[in-house]
């Protein structure tokens, strides 16, 4: 994992990339046939990343200007997950990468390992 000092500025945003990464390596290590370039595939590892990292807490939604009360959380790791399939290639156009991402939300939101629930 490699963290460039101009794109966080505080250790709670240091803290949370390391979880978001820590979540794709957890999952490449339990997927036995986990392929990168399998849309799905990333697709799933973006949505429990965002989920389970910290990257749609109250406290960054807020300050990226997202208020919105009624279930926040999912929409928020919906788009996050959205902006990172964005930059791989075998996700397609932007109709392709919301179908991803509406194919395997539920499942994968659902899927807290290693926690428990969602931190």
């Amino acid at each position: 994992v490699v963290v460039c000092q101009n794109h966080v500025q505080t250790q709670e945003e240091v803290d949370n990339l390391l979880a978001h990464e820590l979540i794709h390596a957890y999952d490449h290590c339990r997927g036995k046939n986990l392929d990168w370039n399998d849309c799905q595939h990333h697709t799933c590892s973006e949505i429990r990343a965002a989920s389970l990292s910290g990257d749609c807490s109250w406290l960054f939604e807020t300050l990226r200007g997202n208020f919105g009360l009624k279930k926040q959380h999912q929409e928020c790791v919906k788009r996050r997950a959205k902006l990172s399939i964005a930059m791989n290639p075998a996700c397609g156009d932007c109709e392709e990468q919301q179908k991803a991402v509406d194919d395997c939300f539920d499942r994968c939101f659902a899927d807290t390992a290693p926690f428990d629930r969602i931190p």
